[in-house]
């Protein structure tokens, strides 16, 4: 099977990698404010049905929807294999996410880009040079001196936050085929095109176990929140899917590792400026060094350059 290639427009690529990154790196708060009012299937079912929305509205008005004779070429049952297990990765994150916290979340879900890339390796050819495998090294440091409290955290744990923690590397799994299958959907279709199928699946996969009557009695709050977790959907991952158009899926995933720096700045903004919505994280002088770690690591993986 043809492999897709990536354009050489790689800063654009950066770019879209880091928007992303911030995009999903803040998502957590929003959902866990959300939760508080609302199922994690009808909340699932609503990211998709907007983003689906808006989406097939936009590609409406540019005359730009996936045609039938492309979605035979891009092969029907890739479209399949992307969406169930896109399906899957946002199901089990959400259920993750309760039964833990946003940071333990981040920590677990970075399984997922490391996956990911090494199914790139695999699949697609692409290759680490020194220099990268050096960065990769960094970033892996990083990450455990970073997380190092979560992950004490994991050992000591009550069952309940344990069977989360399951869940959530089942997501991360979940993730990586989808983005593995995704990539090669590119091969024939937009991104645009892509995300479209996958939406649109995804919001009829969670129809039958939705119930969006629920969704009219939610607070201003709640609602505010809820849009914005549909918006950053439609808008991040249209950003991920983009990225792969234009730089290595090895190289993108490890921009990704960025994500659990947002999210922990993120939680301690929040916290100090709206306490009752989420509690703080506690970041010692080993966390901060590990978050340096993970900045440079993953900047020395995507930066460089294949001689």
């Amino acid at each position: 099977m043809r492999s897709h290639f990536c354009s050489s427009r790689w800063r654009l690529g950066l770019a879209l990698s880091l928007l992303t990154v911030f995009l999903w790196g803040i998502l957590p708060i929003a959902l866990s404010v959300t939760l508080q009012a609302l199922d994690v299937y009808t909340l699932t079912w609503f990211r998709f049905l907007i983003s689906f929305g808006l989406l097939a509205i936009y590609l409406a008005s540019r005359q730009q929807l996936p045609q039938w004779q492309k979605l035979r070429n891009a092969g029907l049952g890739l479209i399949v294999v992307a969406t169930v297990f896109l399906g899957i990765n946002y199901l089990l994150f959400v259920q993750g996410l309760t039964l833990t916290s946003p940071a333990n979340a981040q920590v677990l879900i970075q399984l997922a880009p490391v996956l990911f890339g090494i199914g790139a390796i695999a699949f697609f050819k692409e290759r680490f040079n020194r220099y990268q495998s050096i960065g990769l090294s960094i970033l892996v440091l990083g990450l455990v001196l970073f997380f190092n409290e979560q992950l004490q955290s994991l050992l000591t744990a009550n069952s309940t936050y344990l069977v989360g923690s399951g869940i959530l590397v089942l997501a991360a799994a979940a993730w990586a085929v989808y983005a593995l299958a995704q990539k090669q959907l590119l091969r024939s279709l937009s991104s645009a095109n892509v995300m479209l199928l996958i939406y649109g699946g995804c919001a009829l996969l969670f129809t039958p176990v939705a119930t969006p009557s629920t969704i009219l009695t939610l607070s201003l709050l709640h609602w505010g929140t809820l849009l914005f977790c549909g918006l950053n959907t439609l808008i991040a991952y249209g950003a991920f899917a983009e990225a792969l158009e234009h730089w290595e899926a090895s190289r993108v995933s490890a921009v990704l590792a960025l994500t659990p720096v947002v999210t922990l700045a993120s939680v301690e903004i929040v916290s100090s400026l709206l306490p009752k919505w989420i509690a703080s994280e506690q970041l010692t002088l080993l966390g901060l060094i590990g978050a340096i770690l993970v900045v440079s690591g993953s900047m020395a993986i995507a930066l460089g350059r294949s001689h």
